[in-house]
């Protein structure tokens, strides 16, 4: 059984940090391109950060360059997401996600993150 399961979100004044973790089971995790995407009320979901299955690339989208770093612990199959200076536009649900092609194979549930005073 699939299991991606975040944890890490909440509330966090502007300018503050938060660390979102994502334990991964039931498929080969060392194998997958793992992502972090996240949808705010009334937009798409949008695609964040992304890291290689060896962890030896990464990218991210323009409105989170230098402030969030995506890593992975292929030994504990974790991904995680360090975020810095985190601003009111970065709020939103935040959810992992398992690729080994293109298109994403797997999601997680999903963890809420709020940035406000």
């Amino acid at each position: 059984q699939v299991q991606l399961v975040e944890s890490g979100g909440g509330l966090v004044q502007p300018g503050g940090s938060l660390r979102l973790s994502c334990a991964a089971s039931g498929f080969t995790f060392s194998r997958s391109t793992m992502s972090w995407y996240r949808q705010a009320p009334g937009k798409e979901r949008e695609l964040v950060a992304a890291i290689a299955n060896t962890g030896g690339s990464t990218n991210y989208a323009d409105s989170v360059k230098g402030r969030f770093t995506i890593s992975r612990d292929n030994a504990k199959n974790m991904v995680y997401l360090q975020m810095n200076s985190l601003k009111p536009e970065d709020t939103a649900v935040y959810y992992c996600a398992a690729a080994t092609g293109f298109l994403v194979d797997y999601w997680g549930q999903g963890t809420q993150v709020t940035v406000s005073s």
